[in-house]
């Protein structure tokens, strides 16, 4: 057998004879050019056959594979092209074609991380790196090791780590702003519990309905009892969900049926039912900051083969990085241009890999090139990246500012706090960071209204002339020009006196009537009025002393008999609960 010729094999898909040790390689050709892409945790893992002899990537043989495919056109075959076009092939439904070796050299897989999606497109032009999917996406980390940031709750030693280095995934919610890693981590696990034998699958609160998630509980009680195999389910923006559709969770999360994981940027405080809450361990993450943007980034232009000109002066300076193999121009970046991109994204690794391939795109498509001295021996034409060019993609400053959620709500106490404290700049602070992040004017002027009264009070009356004329300013004219009207307005409550006087006595008569026991006391009869005769007989007015027509002080009770006496400016009882209700 060892000295005959092995027959040629016919292509079940294209219907070519090619040798049996190249029919594998070339079946994932074809399967490859109508496959769609598999979602990540669509569907459970399965057994996919070994294609053995596969041709290498880049080898010669391979090269002869695909010319000989692209030379022929292959005749229409109802069964497997209709299989192509579901995006599924016959036999491995919600599996990628073959073992995936040509894909990864066009683009990453899900998940993949910094430097395994840099081999993968090593060899291709920068263009084409970045087409398709999004940066973020498309360098998404796979593992812990390359995971950067939020060191605190992930760092060597601590808790979490611990747990998933060890597949011990406990139900855990994920809060933290958009782009701090929630996603990612989701993503770690999926693949770390995949390899482990565990089901991972992937819902989005924002798409998805109640009876999804009954179905994937369904399949995970089904998956345990038979196969004692273990089901993650995260849901994407878990905050969406109704507190009904949340309860869903409940029975199989205390069972142990489903190990719940939820993204949210909203306080789970709110958001989250609180029976589910007990039920998980909140991780807190915290915005990306400067350091981790600047090594995000910097992974980003090393996988894309750009090289980055060392601060200096920008013509005569070393590079570092890969140069582009395919491109016609090597292309440049500043490292300002990266850092400055790494401080205006905010914390966001998603809106600071988004903004780089946008200022990347951008200048290749301009073409333009610029003279270079990159060594001390010669100069060389290519594209340059600079500053202005990152801060002309991303147009602004990128400000962290729900108008609807907590962020709301923390800024405007804090500006509330600054002016109480007669902090002027801080005050301005606060009121930019709201009107820049898109907050209505007319309701930071209805708490400075507010604020007038509680806060300054009597100590300077015309404190609340000024507030109602900024809110009539601010609803005259509207954004961007009555900021400075505000600012104003600001500006003189931090500088006022300040005075609770009033506000504390009115809370002392509200306290009051909440405390009283039994019925209210009734008007005293000489303080009622009596517009007619029936009223008169009954007493009412009956020795009311009309104080203009006396020209000393007028002795009179005001209150009822039961508080003859209080005096609601010096009472100072209960006041502790009155604090903790204010700003």
């Amino acid at each position: 057998m060892a000295g005959t010729e092995e027959p040629p094999v016919q292509c079940p898909v294209c219907q070519r004879e090619l040798p049996g040790a190249h029919i594998n390689a070339h079946l994932d050709l074809c399967l490859q050019a109508g496959e769609g892409e598999a979602q990540l945790g669509s569907s459970p893992p399965c057994k996919r056959p070994c294609l053995a002899a596969a041709a290498a990537p880049g080898s010669q043989a391979e090269g002869e594979l695909k010319e000989a495919h692209l030379a022929a056109a292959p005749p229409v075959s109802s069964f497997f092209y209709k299989g192509l076009g579901g995006g599924q092939s016959p036999g491995a439904p919600g599996r990628r074609s073959g073992t995936g070796r040509e894909e990864a050299a066009v683009r990453p897989t899900d998940g993949g991380s910094v430097a395994g999606s840099g081999a993968a497109l090593r060899g291709t032009s920068l263009g084409q790196k970045l087409e398709g999917k999004p940066l973020a996406e498309r360098l998404r980390p796979d593992t812990l090791g390359e995971y950067v940031g939020q060191e605190r709750v992930l760092g060597a030693q601590t808790l979490l780590r611990s747990l998933l280095e060890s597949h011990e995934i406990p139900s855990l919610i994920l809060w933290g702003p958009p782009g701090c890693g929630k996603t990612t981590l989701a993503h770690i696990i999926a693949n770390s519990s995949k390899k482990n034998g565990t089901r991972f699958v992937t819902l989005s609160a924002t798409s998805a309905k109640t009876n999804d998630v009954r179905d994937v509980i369904s399949q995970a009680q089904n998956e345990k009892r038979l196969f004692k195999r273990k089901t993650i389910l995260f849901i994407d923006e878990i905050h969406r969900f109704n507190k009904s559709q949340q309860d869903t969770f409940l029975p199989h999360v205390e069972c142990g049926t489903v190990t719940l994981i939820g993204a949210t940027t909203e306080n789970p405080s709110f958001q989250v039912n609180a029976a589910l809450l007990s039920r998980c361990r909140v991780i807190v993450l915290e915005k990306l900051s400067v350091e981790a943007m600047e090594a995000i980034l910097m992974r980003a232009v090393r996988s894309l083969g750009v090289q980055v000109l060392v601060q200096g002066d920008q013509h005569s300076s070393s590079a570092t990085g890969s140069s582009n193999e395919s491109s016609e121009f090597p292309v440049y970046i500043e490292e300002k241009a990266l850092n400055t991109l790494a401080y205006l994204c905010d914390g966001d690794a998603r809106t600071g890999l988004n903004g780089l391939q946008l200022a990347i795109q951008a200048r290749l498509a301009a073409g333009k090139t610029t003279p270079l001295n990159i060594t001390k021996g010669g100069s060389a034409d290519g594209i340059l990246i600079t500053e202005e060019h990152v801060k002309e993609g991303l147009q602004r400053s990128h400000i962290l500012y729900d108008r609807a959620g907590e962020e709301h709500y923390n800024c405007i106490s804090a500006l509330h706090k600054s002016m109480r404290g007669s902090d002027e700049n801080a005050s301005l602070y606060w009121l930019a960071r709201m009107l820049e992040g898109g907050e209505d004017p007319l309701y930071v002027a209805r708490r400075l209204v507010r604020f007038a009264s509680e806060d300054i009070g009597l100590a300077d009356p015309l404190a609340l002339t000024q507030a109602v004329a900024a809110y009539q300013g601010c609803h005259f004219i509207g954004m961007p020009e009555c900021e400075v009207i505000l600012a104003q307005c600001v500006v003189y409550f931090a500088r006022a006196p300040k005075s609770i006087e009033v506000y504390r006595a009115y809370s002392n008569v509200k306290e009051c009537l909440r405390m009283h026991t039994g019925p209210l006391p009734p008007v005293p009869l000489h303080l009622r009025n009596a517009p007619t005769r029936l009223m008169k007989n009954l007493g009412y007015g009956k020795g009311y002393k009309y104080n203009p027509m006396y020209k000393e002080p007028v002795e009179q009770d005001y209150l009822p008999e039961e508080l003859k006496g209080t005096d609601f400016f010096k009472e100072q009882k209960n006041l502790t609960s009155l604090a903790g209700n204010r700003f």
